[in-house]
């Protein structure tokens, strides 16, 4: 487990990856009142609470966003499971620096988060979504950056703006809520098929059998609960997931192009471009002289 903390604007920010063969548990601390938010960009993660006695349990998993208040009276525990590698970003503000804003930006915490700003309790769970692809590409961005020293925390306080944006934005355009749960349950176990077999995905068709959801309603529905159509998702997959291999294997352009589920190197490398900016070769060709 590696745990980057950095202060971007009186925000504390957590950049968290473990990548573990065993069973990881976590503990942590709030310093003061503070709301909280996180992003999950991979793994899956039980978050233990305990104040007052009490205990709670919340389980995040990849592509889930929270928000929370917390105390310096509760106690974290997050246990992280070994099967899906954890990358998470945690965004820390604390009451006092929220009511010191202009009037403005406290006006969004105020409207939208109002029983985290006037909490009744030492923690109080606030909306949570999965993440919008813009969100995700934050994140992605965040874990995938090659810059340093001062230019990074550039680059990082632009990105902790740009998700904390995107998560006042689904608050304010949140239409999720017209989906019974009956049916997020079936997106979700389509998202988790996908997710896992993003190689060699099944088609609509197979998918739609596979959870009991029409075709129309399952293309539908996904895009609406998770901001983006079936298969630009497993792309997404396809091509975070050649980045990792690019980056921390030795696998070649052309196995790490295989091993994702691109049969044409130039369809994976003009992809691979137009998500990133840059060429597969030049990812590896970098890592490898960092590494050097």
């Amino acid at each position: 487990m590696t745990t980057d903390i950095l202060e971007v604007n009186d925000f504390i920010v957590l950049i968290e990856q473990s990548y573990a063969t065993k069973t990881v548990v976590e503990k942590c601390e709030i310093d003061g009142d503070s709301i909280g938010f996180a992003f999950y960009g991979s793994g899956n993660v039980e978050l233990e609470i305990r104040h007052n006695n009490q205990t709670k349990y919340l389980t995040n998993t990849t592509g889930l966003a929270i928000c929370f208040f917390g105390n310096q009276k509760v106690e974290f525990a997050h246990k992280i499971e070994p099967d899906k590698p954890l990358q998470s970003i945690s965004i820390f503000a604390k009451l006092k620096y929220i009511n010191s804003l202009p009037k403005a930006e406290k006006e969004i915490f105020e409207n939208h988060l109002s029983d985290l700003m006037n909490p009744k309790e030492h923690f109080v769970k606030g909306p949570a979504f999965y993440m919008t692809l813009d969100m995700q590409q934050a994140v992605q961005k965040i874990f995938n950056t090659s810059y340093t020293g001062t230019t990074r925390l550039l680059f990082l306080k632009s990105q902790v703006n740009e998700l904390l944006a995107h998560f006042f934005a689904l608050l304010t355009t949140d239409k999720k809520a017209d989906l019974s749960e009956y049916d997020k349950n079936k997106l979700f176990h389509a998202k988790e098929i996908v997710t896992t077999h993003y190689s060699k995905p099944p088609s609509i068709t197979e998918l739609s059998k596979m959870v009991g959801l029409n075709s129309n309603k399952l293309k539908k529905n996904f895009k609406e609960l998770f901001g983006i159509p079936v298969f630009k998702y497993i792309q997404e997959e396809r091509l975070h997931k050649a980045y990792e291999l690019l980056r921390d294997s030795e696998k070649t352009v052309q196995e790490s192009a295989w091993e994702v589920g691109y049969e044409s190197l130039s369809s994976f490398s003009n992809a691979f471009y137009t998500k990133f900016g840059t060429r597969p070769n030049e990812v590896k060709q970098q890592f490898f002289s960092n590494k050097s």
